[in-house]
């Protein structure tokens, strides 16, 4: 019985590591099955943390349109769904509204069984959206030093933040896949430290560490001292006295500081998490490394996804404007 779903509440789904979901008008009007059947898709159908947090979002707003529009769930049309997506092409960007009406897509995949006599999203098409070049903000190789010199201080959270954006610039990752790194990711193996990335899917990734890097992190991790076992988190919050705690450092507070850290090296407040991704491929293509390799570096599926990241034509492009004179 729904009752006795340790999931759910009266007013919202409790999902595993993701925030509190509010429970659909929608579904909850259908009744118990319908609500079983929610609380299967975002747990047993969808693993990635972010992914759920972003589809219960997406699944929130329609259906806080279908109730006030008074659609009840068994009646929704591709009408129905068309509409909002135009409604939702005046509020949100074509990525956005593409990634909603995924969530939606997948939803109502799963309610077919026993739910909705058919699916009522898949007949709606998306916005067109074609990207040949990322928006991610790069850092130019003086900002990159800029921010690294106001990194130097002593305390750990000075060398905590120097070696977390360290690896993020020197590996191309993700922020998520390096703060779900432990200890004992970075290890030696031969001459050489590697560290051992969790990316998308459930694949690790390992990657040689940049001497740069290395060094980085060995100073953060002397400094920690036995705080830090081999299967404890390896980046992690502060305490109020300062102090390493136990608890790993999420997405958000790493955007925090990154923010932080650049209005204090007077780089503005235009950056984050991602820009050192893009900033490491953009280096790295433009001291002659190959699209290919930074693809195997950066652990894409695709070149093309490689190739937005890639901005050493910015600079290119912008030389050959100035050659307009009058």
């Amino acid at each position: 019985m729904i009752a006795r779903c340790s999931f759910c509440h009266p007013t919202h789904l409790i999902l595993p590591s993701t925030r509190r979901v509010p429970l659909p008008a929608l579904i909850s009007a259908v009744g118990p099955h319908a609500i079983q059947r929610l609380v299967q898709f975002f747990t047993a159908e969808i693993r990635n943390p972010n992914t759920r947090a972003a589809y219960a979002r997406a699944i929130d707003r329609f259906d806080r349109w279908g109730s006030a529009n008074h659609a009840p769930l068994a009646d929704l049309t591709p009408v129905h769904v068309a509409a909002y997506i135009e409604h939702l092409g005046r509020e949100l960007s074509k990525p956005s509204v593409k990634q909603h009406l995924a969530a939606l897509r997948m939803l109502f995949d799963y309610l077919v069984t026993g739910i909705v006599p058919f699916n009522p999203v898949s007949p709606v098409r998306g916005p067109k959206y074609v990207l040949k070049s990322g928006k991610t903000p790069v850092m130019n190789r003086d900002e990159v030093r800029q921010l690294f010199a106001a990194l130097a201080g002593p305390m750990i959270a000075d060398l905590r933040d120097r070696a977390l954006i360290g690896v993020l610039v020197y590996s191309f990752a993700r922020v998520s896949a390096v703060l779900h790194m432990d200890v004992g990711d970075y290890y030696q193996q031969g001459e050489r430290w590697w560290v051992r990335l969790h990316e998308k899917g459930g694949k690790d990734h390992a990657v040689p560490v940049h001497h740069t890097a290395e060094e980085y992190l060995d100073a953060y991790l002397a400094a920690a001292g036995s705080v830090t076992r081999g299967d404890t988190p390896l980046f992690r919050t502060l305490d109020r006295h300062r102090r390493l705690s136990a608890d790993r450092l999420d997405r958000h507070e790493a955007l925090a500081m990154v923010k932080r850290r650049c209005r204090q090296a007077g780089l503005g407040d235009r950056f984050g998490c991602h820009t050192f991704r893009a900033t490491g491929i953009t280096a790295y293509l433009g001291n002659g490394g190959t699209v290919e390799k930074a693809q195997a570096i950066a652990a894409h599926e695709s070149p093309r996804t490689t190739k937005l990241y890639d901005r050493t034509c910015d600079a290119i492009s912008l030389d050959e404007i100035e050659r307009i004179v009058f």
